[in-house]
């Protein structure tokens, strides 16, 4: 029998903040691809650092066997985490970065960022091949869509030919077509090189097929591995994720009390001949809009087709909302508004602030941030405001990390927490871009029944996008599609 390439046995870390309830016992053989399945913040991610060897452990052993013996473990071991459709962000990025069109014109080549990798000529030529990436190396990092970015961050994995590459999130944010590319993409790296797989996912519908084992995680336990037949045969998260559902919608969720008087105007967004382009590339074409008040949209379409673009025109992030033809309630952009007086009637959730808020600041701090509308909290809640903040985490199920540091919860809590942020001022204009994603099957019913709870209030308007028909809420009653130029 091979002896297996990690093998942890009776793993107990020193830290006891990350400590699992029971000794951990996890291994992966020569030719296994590895699942870890679990909830939103049953310890994943704990689990995967602990197996890397970057975790100490107290008691128990861990062993790697990669057939050398002088390496060091982590030149055998890549690890990339999507905690949003772009993948890990980067220490220079900054919240308006991906619409500044004076940084689009500094910004790399995708070709330019592999020449400078350790690797030769014939080597990245042969990765380039087989991850299928020819067609975009010659475009900017900045203008990838969402699933060439994914692409491309797996392949700099890839370059220093690991043993074992692990995935946190590998699907997320992805539209069905970019989602079955990159399943095919690490279907194609299995099949065609040395390298195993370890995915890290918070529902079952989430699992390749080219898995062959599922590990369990739940309450920060590790359950036995199982084959992936006996794991489905036996998983509990469909039929409970449905349950839900039923319930959900037979005794709704109960909302803090509304915090201020419905607005008065009919037309909450109108957008005339709107064009958007950065360089040689149209992003918007001439794009009509509009949105009155109470009316309930999704706005749909490809990965790259200028949905996230149209919503920073919206919220006055993108630096060429001024030079368009719009007018947010009821008011022309650039009559004298200031930025502040457009956000105060909207709540807003989106990748990119989610990367923006990758630091130390409490969970009750991050929710009370959303009556700043700023990144980070630099004003001071009263205690009405931090009463309102509690009452909406209690609304969302986390009350529990009130105290907690933000960098230190899972990727589907933080997610939660800045959805709370989006609702503390009971916005008249709720965005909600990619809402659900990161999130287990049980946090996305409950999420989903919050959204339609607080619509049914009066003159609420909502823009909502998601790839997947089945995460949209029931009060959806309009459609703006959108495909890529």
């Amino acid at each position: 029998m091979e002896r297996p390439i990690i093998s942890l046995k009776g793993g107990v870390v020193r830290d006891e903040s990350r400590r699992f309830r029971t000794p951990i016992d996890f291994s992966i053989n020569p030719n296994e691809q590895i699942a870890v399945m679990g909830l939103n913040g049953s310890g994943k991610t704990i689990l995967i650092e602990t197996v890397q060897g970057n975790i100490y452990l107290e008691q128990g052993h861990i062993d790697f066997d990669f057939g050398t013996s002088d390496d060091h473990v982590s030149e055998h071991i890549r690890h990339i985490t999507f905690r949003d459709a772009y993948g890990s962000a980067d220490g220079e990025y900054y919240y308006q970065q991906r619409w500044n069109a004076s940084d689009r014109e500094n910004a790399p080549l995708v070709r330019e960022m592999f020449e400078k990798m350790t690797c030769s000529e014939e080597e990245r030529q042969h990765l380039f091949h087989q991850l299928g990436i020819e067609a975009m190396l010659d475009k900017q990092i900045i203008l990838l869509s969402s699933g060439e970015l994914r692409k491309f961050q797996i392949a700099k994995m890839l370059v220093s030919a690991p043993r074992i590459l692990i995935v946190e999130s590998p699907f997320i944010g992805l539209d069905t077509e970019a989602r079955q590319t990159l399943e095919e993409l690490l279907t194609r790296v299995v099949r065609e090189s040395n390298v195993q797989i370890i995915l890290s996912v918070s529902a079952p519908t989430d699992i390749p097929e080219f898995i062959t084992h599922v590990y369990t995680v739940d309450d920060m336990q590790c359950g036995k591995k199982q084959t992936r037949a006996e794991f489905f045969a036996n998983e509990p998260y469909t039929r409970h994720k449905k349950e839900l559902d039923t319930t959900y919608r037979a005794h709704p969720i109960s909302l803090p009390a509304p915090t201020r008087k419905p607005i008065e105007c009919d037309e909450i967004v109108r957008m005339q001949n709107v064009t958007i382009r950065y360089g040689e590339r149209t992003i918007l074409d001439s794009l009509d809009w509009t949105i009155r008040n109470g009316e309930k949209w999704t706005l749909t379409g490809p990965n790259g087709a200028g949905k996230s673009t149209l919503l920073s025109l919206i919220s006055a992030d993108n630096p060429q909302s001024y030079a368009q033809d719009i007018s947010l309630f009821g008011r022309q952009r650039g009559s004298g508004e200031s930025i502040w007086d457009i956000k105060k009637h909207i709540g807003y959730v989106s990748p990119e602030m989610h990367r923006s808020y990758m630091k130390h600041i409490p969970a009750i701090d991050i929710v009370a941030s959303g009556f700043f509308d700023s990144i980070g909290l630099y004003l001071k809640p009263n205690e009405e405001q931090r009463a309102i903040c509690d009452e909406w985490l209690k609304a969302f199920g986390i009350e529990k990390l009130r105290d907690r540091s933000f960098v230190k919860l899972s990727s589907g809590e933080q997610r939660l927490l800045l959805l709370a942020r989006a609702f503390v001022k009971d916005p008249d204009l709720l965005i909600l871009d990619e809402p659900l994603h990161g999130l287990d099957c049980y946090n996305k019913e409950r999420a989903r029944a919050v959204i339609e709870a607080f619509c049914e209030r009066p003159a609420k308007t909502l823009i909502y996008v998601t790839h997947y028909e089945n995460e949209l809420p029931r009060c959806i009653d309009r459609e703006k599609r959108l495909e890529r130029h």
